[in-house]
């Protein structure tokens, strides 16, 4: 039996960013889930019990840093891995983030897509780091 698919989360309020993500990962074989918001990606997250979480910090409902806050609180929300997608590169915004237990910080500028579908699969451990 093939192992089950890697799932994603994706927590992202602009369809441009998540769309084309959900449809790189999803061609890489992984599984993929989206919320448009905080709110709803914390409800994702907990029920859908996703390996990896990319997420947004500007959002609708909550804010991402909220969303982790009340994400690590749940026993199994602290071990799953999140990457920051964010437009934010304050080093206040960076350092709240890293307190958070985040595995990764990207600017959405600094980053092309095939960059994040890399690190993605990087941290789920489907291919080696460079």
């Amino acid at each position: 039996m093939p192992p089950e698919p890697k799932k994603v989360l994706i927590v992202e309020d602009e369809a441009s960013i998540s769309q084309p993500l959900t449809d790189s990962l999803e061609h890489e074989g992984i599984m993929t889930l989206r919320a448009m918001n905080g709110e709803d990606g914390l409800a994702m997250a907990l029920q859908a019990r996703p390996d990896l979480i990319l997420l947004d910090i500007l959002m609708p409902k909550m804010d991402g840093l909220s969303m982790l806050k009340k994400l690590r609180e749940d026993p199994e929300g602290k071990r799953v891995p999140v990457l920051v997608l964010t437009n934010l590169s304050e080093v206040t915004t960076v350092a709240n983030s890293l307190e958070e237990g985040i595995s990764d910080y990207l600017v959405k500028s600094e980053w092309s897509m095939d960059d994040v579908v890399t690190r993605v699969k990087e941290r789920l451990g489907l291919t080696q780091p460079k």
